[in-house]
């Protein structure tokens, strides 16, 4: 998978120099920009990475203006098939949610996750490629159910009470694919009553990633996790294929053909 858009080029990773690369930006974001812990003593090296890694693939883009190898990778997605999670270590996110019913679902599932975003270029084509690519993997794979957690930079529930609770009341996933956060870090995303939530500010709160499953019909699961050592609240989002509205479905397939 090699898309070249001028600016950019989508591919996954192949090589040990695109995934240091990938991990390099993965620190930047998700460690300096949002305090995250790293799983792994890396700070010397300026790497985010876990145990996991060796388990998916890795879509990255890189910025063809950018001539160092080390640091041209400016947007990642990880990628881990069933078949993969089941061969492997399981699911990352199943050690916050309980995945069974996304399990046992039997269609092809994607999980996906670390997805980040170059400061630099956040707002324009990059993060349109990245879903793009996933886009283009979904359907060349087959895959019918795809999810994730999808994180709130910091641990303060109060401060994203709006958007959490807007998620809750308009967009839980029905209940054959209700996934539910584990006990022990889990909080309840109802902080809110539907009629009492600040919509404005739900919009503001809600992080572009989570608004682009909900886009294209995504649904999140029962309760958030609060990620104590990542710095962050979690929410699982859950997309089923068949679900995608036709127009966007269209625009998925047209935009990978593109």
């Amino acid at each position: 998978m090699i898309l070249n858009k001028n600016q950019y080029t989508l591919k996954l990773a192949q090589t040990d120099a695109e995934m240091a690369a990938a991990q390099r930006l993965r620190y930047r974001v998700f460690v300096e920009e949002m305090g995250a812990r790293p799983a792994y003593d890396v700070d010397a090296s300026g790497h985010e990475a876990d145990a996991f890694d060796p388990f998916f693939e890795h879509l990255i883009l890189k910025d063809n203006g950018i001539a160092d190898d080390r640091e041209n990778v400016v947007g990642v997605y990880r990628l881990m098939q069933g078949e993969a999670a089941a061969a492997g270590p399981g699911f990352y996110s199943a050690a916050e949610y309980d995945l069974s019913k996304i399990v046992d679902d039997g269609r092809r599932v994607l999980e996906l996750g670390r997805s980040c975003v170059d400061a630099g270029h956040r707002g324009g084509l990059a993060l349109h490629l990245l879903w793009q690519g996933v886009a283009d993997y979904v359907f060349q794979n087959d895959i019918g159910l795809l999810f994730g957690v999808a994180s709130f930079a910091g641990i303060e529930a109060d401060k994203i009470a709006d958007g959490l609770s807007f998620l809750h009341h308009n967009h839980l996933a029905p209940d054959r694919l209700r996934v539910t956060a584990k006990a022990g870090n889990s909080i309840s995303m109802a902080l809110k009553e539907n009629e009492e939530i600040d919509r404005p500010a739900a919009v503001r709160q809600i992080p572009s990633l989570i608004k682009s499953y909900l886009r294209l019909g995504g649904f999140v699961g029962q309760g958030a996790f609060v990620d104590r050592d990542f710095n962050t609240i979690d929410v699982c989002v859950i997309l089923d294929r068949d679900l995608i509205p036709a127009k966007q479905r269209q625009q998925l397939q047209h935009g990978v053909a593109a």
